[in-house]
């Protein structure tokens, strides 16, 4: 979901029930997939697999880059699956010429180095809004709700990631979540900037303070629904009026991975749609696996803050890598986070 976007790291080891000497090492978002998922396909083919997470992008970019060996497959932003490939990190795997691929709606095929999909699945998509305490919230619907409530002296939180918190200030401002303006960057800042009184944080770990009711809302990703539904009569989550962000994740395998081959058996296992299917179960994401949306729970497909009518689609906007005008970006982050 991302996510289930945790920063903390993880470990998971899941033995084999055959013997094997095939292992697999997979770095993945913080929850941002379903164990059972990982055991059956252990069940399935004896090989273990061992789970490291992450909490953004440039965090498992930069192990990567630093050196870290060992890791099979990795699970970029469609932007980042460009940046990588770029990098040469990539491994081509001919995942768009496998049988099951037909599974794959076209649409989620987005990387635009990667146009035929030999090199990375499309894994899951999603929209990244607000969850809200309902009492100390109310009905919240747009992103001056939220902001109105730091305004208001109840604390609110932003997550700590600059393209979706100055994203927001983009939309804000009628910009794209792309651009390379200088002046519409700096004007997207200045919009964070002036709604900051009511920020007490920049984090991914905000869901357990809005369920408690430390924090009245925060900035956070649609898994936030697995909360929801443990939670109904305390929290909620909403896509905001003016819109919102969109990402999709890609499965990748390394090209420094050691198990190439348990690799690409992996991605091969993740098409069949009653694999998707089970992975969104517990994740309340959306998949790009067409025939897995007919396996998934009535109450998940047909929750409009996961697979959002077409009208709300138009307004959700996805990143795309910006190359060297990153740079813009992280220039007025540093001059968000100091203005703190």
């Amino acid at each position: 979901m991302k996510k289930m976007h945790l920063a903390a790291t993880t470990a998971l080891t899941l033995a084999p029930l055959a013997a094997s000497s095939e292992t697999l090492s997979i770095y993945n978002w913080g929850d941002y997939i379903n164990p059972a998922v990982l055991e059956a396909f252990t069940e399935e083919t004896g090989v273990e697999i061992t789970l490291d997470s992450y909490g953004s992008n440039e965090e498992m970019l930069a192990k990567i880059q630093a050196g870290a060996t060992g890791y099979d497959i990795v699970f970029p932003s469609v932007h980042m699956h460009d940046i990588m490939f770029q990098l040469g990190l990539l491994a081509k795997t001919d995942i768009g010429a496998s049988p099951d691929f037909k599974n794959i709606d076209p649409q989620f095929v987005r990387a635009k180095t990667d146009p035929d999909a030999e090199y990375c699945l499309p894994y899951a998509w999603g929209n990244v809004g607000i969850v809200y305490n309902k009492e100390l919230a109310g009905d919240i619907k747009s992103w001056d709700d939220f902001f109105a409530l730091g305004d208001a002296g109840k604390k609110i939180t932003l997550l700590d990631d600059l393209r979706e918190t100055i994203g927001i200030g983009l939309i804000k401002t009628g910009a794209s979540v792309n651009s390379t303006d200088p002046g519409e960057v700096a004007a997207a800042a200045d919009y964070i900037i002036d709604h900051i009184a009511g920020v007490t944080a920049f984090t991914y770990d905000s869901v357990p303070q809005v369920i408690s009711g430390d924090v009245a809302a925060a900035h956070w990703y649609v898994g936030a629904n697995l909360y929801v539904s443990e939670n109904p009569e305390t929290i909620g989550y909403m896509i905001p009026e003016e819109g919102a962000t969109m990402y999709q994740e890609d499965i990748c395998v390394l090209e420094s991975a050691p198990n190439k081959d348990a690799a690409k058996k992996f991605l091969e296992f993740y098409l069949r749609p009653e694999i998707a299917a089970l992975n969104v179960e517990q994740q309340m994401n959306g998949t790009p696996n067409l025939p897995a949306q007919k396996l998934i729970p009535v109450e998940l497909s047909s929750n409009e803050t996961i697979y959002p009518p077409e009208s709300v689609m138009e307004k959700l906007q996805i990143f795309e890598d910006l190359g060297r005008d990153l740079q813009l970006y992280n220039s007025e982050w540093t001059r968000i986070k100091t203005a703190q």
